[in-house]
């Protein structure tokens, strides 16, 4: 009798930790496709391309039009730091301030700002769509100046690591030099020349493409990967 009860909590406690592993999982899959939201949501969803200049896009930056205004990276940055982080100059530099302040927020009072007349999103995405965005906002933003070093763009990685990583992970779709697929416009060289933009699409994925989002993993293997990329060819 007492083995039975001892295999039958062991059993319990394998089968929650199952299940909040599942939950943690579910969550991770959630922010992930709430980053690419975050990223493009229009091209995500399939929805038109936006072809004016959003109505709160800052008459004082000139250098960006359109569709780029659109997208809630071009405002608060890739690392959510808005003009406080890597977006305080260059040509997205807007003045406005980041989402960081949303962290831990509650995902309803974040989608009630998503949906207000200054974002003015009502209307042009689902409630899942706006639930992803909200959980990424409130639980997937990453202190990004942990992995990076703003001052020189260069990230805080082991690039024997980050080959590692890449040659099993990445190398399917990017090749050993980092200049696939075809059309992408720029190697994986090049693209390190926007570091918190690289750290972005690794931890979510690219929008419309079967990118695979190394949320889940210790948030080190993306900085690892970015000190390999660091080393590859930047033209084809």
């Amino acid at each position: 009798m007492r083995n039975f009860l001892q295999r039958g909590l062991i059993f319990g406690i394998a089968a929650i930790a199952l299940i909040m592993a599942n939950a943690a999982s579910a969550d991770e899959g959630a922010i992930a496709r709430g980053g690419q939201l975050y990223d493009k949501w229009f091209k995500l969803i399939g929805a038109e391309t936006p072809k004016d200049t959003h109505p709160a896009w800052p008459a004082s930056n000139t250098k960006k039009k359109g569709n780029a205004t659109h997208r809630c990276k071009s405002c608060h940055g890739w690392d959510g730091l808005g003009k406080d982080g890597a977006y305080a100059s260059g040509s997205y530099k807007t003045g406005i301030v980041g989402v960081n302040g949303m962290i831990g927020v509650d995902a309803a009072k974040i989608v009630a700002v998503l949906k207000d007349n200054t974002h003015g999103y009502a209307g042009k995405m689902d409630e899942t769509d706006f639930a992803d965005l909200a959980m990424f906002v409130s639980k997937g933003q990453v202190d990004m100046k942990k992995y990076i070093d703003y001052a020189t763009k260069k990230p805080k990685g082991d690039a024997a690591k980050g080959k590692a990583y890449f040659d099993t992970i990445c190398v399917g779709c990017h090749g050993a030099n980092g200049d696939q697929p075809k059309d992408m416009k720029k190697t994986l060289g090049k693209q390190m020349g926007n570091p918190q933009e690289v750290l972005h699409k690794i931890l979510n994925g690219h929008p419309g493409e079967p990118m695979p989002a190394l949320r889940a993993l210790d948030r080190q293997v993306p900085a690892d990967i970015m000190a390999h990329l660091v080393n590859l060819p930047k033209s084809k």
